[in-house]
């Protein structure tokens, strides 16, 4: 019979504690609170599936559901296409040192506050503001990049492309160069040795890095909020609208499940992914 290994879960005890703490337990109060009814602007104990019945039976939810779904999906695939040559160059291209310097500068963005970032985007975004006054004088525009889509999109990769960058960059680093060097003496070109080779062989971090923009910006509410004008809203911003109307907890706590199920997910499949073992 096996002992339980007391070191080992010593170790672990930290991060269960955590875990339990600050994740399983704020999620099991907030599907408890989906059950819950307000009444004269006050909530009250139950459990009646009225919230989710009137919340999944919205075609607003649902619009704002896709909505969200498909500007998170669009800007994972974005940050990991405009990620991968710059990861690539930094892995490859360079030297360590100056693979270290250029990673502490994708950091240095994250000193700023994102509002801050996401409004200083505000104002190079604007119909007076300074890409418009550039594209301008080459003869074009004026262009309308604010209160929409994409505006949204330039405000995720404000969040999450430096991050996805880092990632994709120390995985790519980590390929074995010799499996290069034999792709190249076999015959296989720069392109192929990239596709058969360094990708399969970096799959976990790019894929973790996808998760991570995926993730990021699916719960944003800065981004569409400040740049996408909240027309037509994305998920984060109908729980704000929900609780201003009538402290609607509960029927805010219903999107905030359903979102954290997406999340789950999309993550445990990505991972899952990122994880099989090739046959």
């Amino acid at each position: 019979m096996n002992r339980p290994d007391v070191y080992a879960s010593t170790w672990r005890l930290p991060v269960i504690v955590w875990q339990c703490l600050f994740f399983v337990g704020p999620l099991l109060f907030m599907i408890a609170v989906s059950f819950f009814l307000v009444k004269n602007y006050r909530m009250q104990e139950a459990f009646e599936m009225a919230n989710w019945s009137r919340m999944m039976t919205r075609g607003y939810f649902w619009d704002a559901y896709w909505y969200t779904l498909g500007l998170a999906a669009a800007s994972t695939v974005l940050a990991t296409c405009l990620a991968f040559p710059a990861a690539y160059g930094l892995a490859f291209k360079v030297s360590e040192s100056t693979r270290r310097w250029i990673i502490f500068l994708l950091i240095i963005p994250f000193f700023t506050s994102y509002l801050v970032r996401t409004f200083s985007w505000y104002v190079l975004l604007a119909e007076s503001g300074v890409v418009n006054a550039i594209l301008g004088k080459l003869g074009f525009g004026p262009y309308t990049m604010l209160n929409s889509a994409f505006g949204t999109l330039v405000g995720y990769m404000t969040l999450t492309l430096p991050l996805v960058v880092i990632l994709q960059t120390l995985s790519l680093a980590n390929v074995n160069r010799s499996l290069i060097e034999a792709a190249h003496n076999l015959g296989a070109g720069r392109m192929r040795t990239i596709f058969t080779v360094i990708v399969p062989s970096a799959k976990v971090g790019l894929i973790i890095g996808a998760v991570f923009c995926f993730i990021l910006s699916f719960g944003d509410f800065v981004a569409p909020y400040y740049l996408g004008g909240s027309k037509p809203p994305t998920l984060p911003i109908l729980i704000i609208d929900t609780t201003k109307s009538g402290q609607q907890w509960p029927r805010a706590a219903v999107v905030a499940v359903v979102m954290m199920v997406t999340l789950l997910t999309a993550a445990f499949t990505a991972i899952t992914m990122a994880y099989r073992k090739r046959r």
